[in-house]
């Protein structure tokens, strides 16, 4: 039991660390794509560059810092071989030209003791070893003596020899050739692979730019499927949905259109044969009259809910508009509007028709329900908030979804629609809806009701 306690434990820590993996993950198809291919070559790279350096790089330094250490040997030998001041002046010219070595002799000194060896990287460690080996003889080195040279003093017999050994011949052009070649070509690569996923990539673009403004309500009749044969089908998939949803909602439309108009004719007539009753108790013709309207009211909310949006286009406008127009509607009601100039001047693209149809909805049943309606807009990169709060009796929270049904009323008093069919906070959210955005329910600060109509920018 300990063990599968155990095993659970370790797969729930590595489900963890996975999770805060996915974290540092993009978020777009195109990063993701780029970093399948980036983090492999950037892999390979290093692990080239860790074998080149550990055994091609540390074999070729060590053969150049044998070169030096025979070079110094040889020098050596020929000082103690032909001894006179013409030699030690020919061994200098031969050494400066054949060996590019600068070499000084100071006869009778001797090391000094605090003098060490600074070098502390690898190659520097490979060519003490290897002046080691060749000379058997106290030496220092200053790694540190120029940008272009290194100062090597070596005890002999009667004094020090000074030596100055040019960097160049320590290191390798072929070392920087080969680093450059790796990046360089590791940036072609990049740009290469970067070039082909974009061009990839831009076909899931434009499909998830025509499913976010069919989201929102914008028509995309130019959509062409294009790209990879995946892509194509998903395009595909997507103009068969959008055409299936297109003809429901005409389906729809064209029915209740048509029943509603079917039926205000005989009401119509209705009517007119009531009012040309006579003999008739004047309670009963008020009772039929008043059957009448409310049939004609619910006729009208079915046309409404029907109608939908319509053929109405998009438009940008600016929020004052829409700001001006709840203040025309609603001020003589008490109905508070709150805003600033920043976000008043904000533009919206809206169907301006159905939109202000749904605002209207939303502050008319906050309206009937309560005697303090205030109206706060809000705005920011993304979004605009249209805060409907009341300080009327509110809503349960089991009610807040279902008042969005159609034709469902809440048997209190707090009617979404008093004389009306339930279709005002429908017919609110589907427009919202087809602008991308959304309506939330909630308790307001006021006591009552918060309604929250959210739409993208």
């Amino acid at each position: 039991m300990n063990k599968i306690f155990e095993y659970c434990a370790k797969y729930m820590t590595t489900y963890t660390r996975l999770l805060s993996l996915q974290k540092l993950l993009p978020n777009t198809l195109m990063g993701r794509s780029a970093m399948i291919v980036i983090i492999p070559s950037i892999l390979v790279q290093i692990i080239s560059t860790t074998i080149f350096y550990n055994n091609h790089w540390e074999t070729l330094s060590r053969r150049l810092a044998q070169g030096l250490a025979g070079d110094i040997t040889h020098i050596r030998v020929h000082m103690r071989d032909f001894n006179s001041a013409e030699d030690f002046k020919w061994i200098q010219s031969v050494s400066r030209l054949t060996m590019l070595l600068k070499i000084a002799y100071e006869e009778g000194a001797t090391l000094s003791p605090e003098k060490a060896i600074n070098g502390s990287s690898k190659f520097d460690n490979v060519l003490t070893r290897e002046l080691w080996r060749e000379m058997k003889r106290p030496f220092t080195i200053d790694f540190e003596y120029s940008r272009r040279e290194i100062a090597i003093d070596m005890q002999l017999p009667n004094g020090v020899l000074h030596i100055l050994a040019p960097r160049k011949r320590l290191f390798s052009s072929t070392t920087y050739v080969f680093v450059l070649w790796m990046v360089g070509s590791s940036m072609l690569l990049f740009s290469v692979a970067v070039l082909f996923l974009n061009i990839q990539v831009r076909s899931v673009r434009r499909l998830a730019r025509a499913a976010d403004s069919f989201g929102k309500g914008h028509d995309v009749p130019d959509f062409q499927p294009e790209g990879a044969l995946e892509v194509r089908k998903a395009a595909q998939a997507f103009n068969l949905m959008r055409n299936r949803i297109q003809k429901h909602i005409d389906q729809r439309t064209e029915m209740l259109a048509g029943v509603s108009h079917d039926l205000r004719t005989p009401l119509t007539r209705l009517k007119l044969q009531v009012e040309m009753l006579k003999g008739v108790d004047s309670n009963d013709v008020r009772d039929i009259k008043d059957d009448i309207d409310e049939m004609q009211r619910m006729l009208e909310g079915y046309l409404n809910f029907a109608k939908g949006e319509g053929e109405e286009a998009l438009e940008t406008i600016k929020l004052t508009t829409l700001i001006a127009y709840c203040e025309r509607m609603f001020l003589d009601q008490g109905v508070i509007i709150e805003t600033d100039q920043k976000v008043a001047n904000q533009d919206i693209t809206v169907k301006p028709l159905a939109f202000r149809r749904c605002i209207v909805n939303l502050i008319n049943n906050a309206v009937r329900h309560a005697n303090r309606v205030i109206l706060r807009i809000f705005a920011d990169n993304n979004n605009v908030d249209f805060c409907i709060e009341d300080d009327g009796p509110g809503l349960i929270a089991e009610e807040r979804e279902n008042v969005f049904k159609a034709f469902y009323r809440v048997d209190s008093s707090r009617n979404i629609e008093t004389g009306g069919v339930g279709l005002g906070l429908t017919i609110a959210r589907d427009i919202a809806r087809n602008h991308g955005g959304d309506i939330t329910l909630s308790n307001g600060d006021l006591g009552g009701l918060k309604a929250i109509l959210r739409i993208p920018l």
